[in-house]
């Protein structure tokens, strides 16, 4: 028997001062709410949607209540689970009036022959297995929707200025994903976002996309990205962390090289977390900040920014 962990994140950008409580508080319930479901048997995919579910709740962070707008003022979200003994996962994209799509992703990996759905496709899977769905109003907040306003105001608009610059018009937009070794030895990992603001209505990005933004091996690793979504499609991020702990790379050591080629290859920006089946857990970043939360074999719980 293998001793659980859990290891998650909030986002890589340049989260302010002021915004460190929330973010901290934010993924410190989540990992006590993914190892909860760990030390009471649950599978490591139990612990990663339990994770991943409580910041999809909480409008910090860029995923599910809270999550940016479109271009049409709409929230579309992506998310993708992934289970690493058979390799199996679900994904959903630019799917709305949902609160929780990293269930939605686990229940077309569970109850379909597919691994993703999008859309409309999705939603209507989504009602067609009892989930609740929620309106526009319940997903927006009037944060978000003065953002879009402002970025409306503005001739030109960078994406990369959201993980870049710690502007007050920026504030609260992380991705959110997590990696979970149960005490079988399986390894789960799962990603959740709302994308970026201002994007092309079925806009997607990196975190539904399999070892992009998402990827887990129990035989050697599991990751979790977050940043900017095309230059972390580019190189397959995810998957590249988890080959180079395949080669023999130290989690540290793999997660810094993919995040380095990250920047090298395509000037890239983000952040990702891995952890291996010994239990070892890393992350990397080459935003200012990064929110992360973990707790380990011994059961010792680390939150920082």
């Amino acid at each position: 028997m293998v001793k659980p962990c859990l290891i998650l994140h909030g986002g890589a950008w340049d989260i302010p001062e002021a915004e460190h409580e929330a973010h901290m508080v934010g993924v410190g319930r989540a990992v006590e709410i993914g190892y909860a479901s760990l030390v009471d048997g649950g599978s490591a995919l139990d612990a990663v949607e339990a994770a991943v579910r409580s910041m999809e709740s909480d409008p910090t962070f860029d995923a599910g209540k809270g999550a940016f707008l479109n271009a049409d003022g709409e929230v579309e979200l992506d998310a993708m689970i992934m289970e690493g003994d058979e390799l199996r996962f679900g994904a959903v994209a630019a799917v709305q009036h949902i609160l929780h799509p990293v269930t939605l992703a686990r229940k077309v990996m569970e109850s379909t022959k597919h691994c993703m759905l999008v859309g409309e496709g999705a939603l209507r899977f989504a009602r067609a297995m009892d989930m609740d769905t929620v309106s526009v109003e319940e997903l927006l907040t009037d944060r978000e929707m003065m953002r879009l306003m402002e970025i409306r105001r503005r001739k030109e608009f960078d994406e990369r200025e959201v993980f870049e610059n710690a502007l007050d018009r920026y504030e609260r937009k992380g991705t959110v994903g997590a990696v979970a070794l149960d005490e079988r030895g399986c390894i789960a990992a799962a990603t959740s976002t709302g994308g970026t603001p201002n994007k092309m209505a079925g806009r997607v990005g990196d975190s539904p996309l399999i070892g992009c933004g998402t990827y887990a091996d129990s035989r050697s690793s599991g990751a979790s990205a977050t940043g900017f979504g095309e230059s972390i499609m580019k190189v397959v991020l995810a998957k590249r962390v988890c080959d180079g702990v395949g080669r023999g790379l130290v989690v540290q050591e793999a997660a810094d090289e993919g995040i380095s080629y990250l920047q090298a290859r395509v000037d890239g920006l983000g952040g990702v977390i891995v952890l291996d089946g010994q239990g070892r857990m890393a992350f990397g970043h080459n935003t200012p900040r990064m929110a992360v939360a973990y707790i380990d074999q011994a059961g010792e719980k680390k939150v920082r920014i």
